[in-house]
């Protein structure tokens, strides 16, 4: 059961922006650490000792998202125990030591292992910022505080991007990794000092003042699950599972999962795409700049669209968006619209699950959206690592480089029919989804 306590809005209302601006910082690391992957790829394969074909760089490229998909699976549990704030420190730690040790290492197999530990740390980050940042939202502006604190994860597609470009082929990769794993150094301190703890989290604890201290200071509302009725409260796996909830959690992982494939398919192998279609090394690289950049401008706009219009319709036409690009590019248009593709590209990919991730998280009850946004992202990162090797597979089969577009197309329009059947959700459906897991009638506190 939850109810909601309201605070006042007022001046409070715009610290949720601290929020936002530390998991945007947290986001930024993970988005450069995918995305300089893919810009590595080129010199990777060209390592003069490790002789890695395309199917070894996709195989690699895919480790590190399998480290996601147990670190997004676990954190749902232990953010019951330890709080969302330290679980995001913990793991913004834990994948910048292991970017570091991935810089040192002297062989591929080794690369890679440290590529898979730090995909664990990963893991970690997404789900636990995006419920801080959606509990902390204005009412009404929750897809729009999402989505600046996601683009955060473009903005980090686009300082890979440039910082391959100026040093990539004078200094080769490792230095990549390093300024991957160096702001860490900053942001740990800065989130150790700033970032609230979660207030449905404090809530569960019992610690209800500090909860509604929190709600007051933020000018939001916190959730608190009450302790009437007849049975023990559930935990939020076994309410996520329940027969009114099992069906959207599914379908919001299938989306994750399709989103995720575009993202980890094109993020990854997209300069090596646009290589094998005649581009030079630093233009294939502009390419991915170009990608992240649409999905700067593309995301924010989409989600103020999602706020206005409703979430499943703005996911809706991101997927549509992706799937006609997909077509679109694989045509090699003229230079201007191929850029003006792939910037829509990048909204139909990165900008589209950043869409999904705010409908999830939007969608159940905020002391269960940790562990909704960490299930539907982990089952997701199937498709994430799926992605590297389906592509890295094409690659190497020499179908030509529209067949890489083609195997893009099918998860779009999969994503597509998935959010078209979700189910409206209400705040009254999900109190009388949690009243049917508990068999008890809905109270309201506050």
């Amino acid at each position: 059961m939850s109810a909601s306590s309201a605070a006042p809005a007022g001046p409070g209302s715009r610290k949720g922006l601290v929020v936002v601006a530390l998991a945007f910082a947290a986001i930024v690391l993970d988005g450069y650490d995918l995305m300089i992957y893919g810009a590595m790829v080129p010199a990777l394969l060209q390592h003069p000792t490790w002789e890695l074909t395309p199917a070894d760089v996709g195989l690699i490229g895919s480790y590190a998202t399998f480290g996601m998909l147990v670190g997004a699976l676990g954190v749902g549990a232990l953010t019951d125990i330890l709080g969302r704030r330290r679980i995001i420190i913990a793991s913004i730690i834990w994948f910048s030591a292991a970017t570091a040790a991935t810089a040192m290492a002297p062989t591929p197999e080794l690369f890679g292992l440290f590529r898979l530990v730090a995909g664990i740390g990963l893991g970690g980050v997404m789900p636990t910022a995006i419920a801080l940042t959606v509990e902390y939202a204005p009412r009404g502006k929750q897809q729009f505080y999402n989505a600046m604190m996601f683009v955060g994860y473009s903005f980090g597609g686009v300082f890979a991007a440039l910082a391959a470009m100026a040093l990539l082929e004078d200094h080769g990769f490792r230095l990549l990794l390093w300024l991957g794993a160096a702001p860490a150094l900053i942001l740990v301190p800065l989130v150790y000092r700033h970032l609230p703890e979660s207030m449905s989290y404090l809530a569960g604890k019992g610690r209800n003042d500090e909860a509604q201290e929190l709600a007051r200071e933020y000018g939001v509302e916190v959730e608190v699950r009450s302790a009437g009725g007849s049975k023990k409260a559930p935990g939020a796996l076994r309410f996520l599972v329940s027969a009114s909830n099992r069906g959207p959690l599914a379908l919001f992982s299938v989306a994750s999962f399709s989103g995720l494939l575009l993202v980890y398919g094109l993020n990854t192998w997209l300069p090596q795409i646009m290589r094998s279609a005649g581009y030079p090394l630093g233009s294939s690289i502009a390419f991915l700049l170009v990608l992240n950049l649409g999905a700067i401008v593309g995301s924010v706009a989409a989600a103020a669209l999602a706020d206005r219009m409703g979430p499943k319709f703005a996911v809706s036409l991101a997927f549509g968006a992706a799937a006609v690009t997909l077509v679109a590019l694989s045509l090699q248009p003229h230079a201007a619209l191929l850029y003006l593709f792939v910037a829509v590209a990048g909204l139909g990919s990165i900008g589209t699950q950043i869409l999904v991730n705010g409908y999830a998280a939007a969608f159940f009850p905020a002391w269960a959206r940790g562990s909704a946004v960490g299930v539907t992202l982990g089952i997701g990162r199937i498709g994430a690592v799926v992605a590297p090797i389906m592509v890295g597979l094409i690659m190497e089969s020499d179908l030509g480089f529209r067949w890489n577009f083609y195997s893009f197309i099918v998860p779009a329009v999969i994503g597509l029919l998935v959010i078209l059947a979700v189910p409206r959700r209400t705040a009254a459906a999900r109190a009388a989804a949690v009243a049917e897991e508990r068999g008890a009638a809905p109270v309201r506190q506050g």
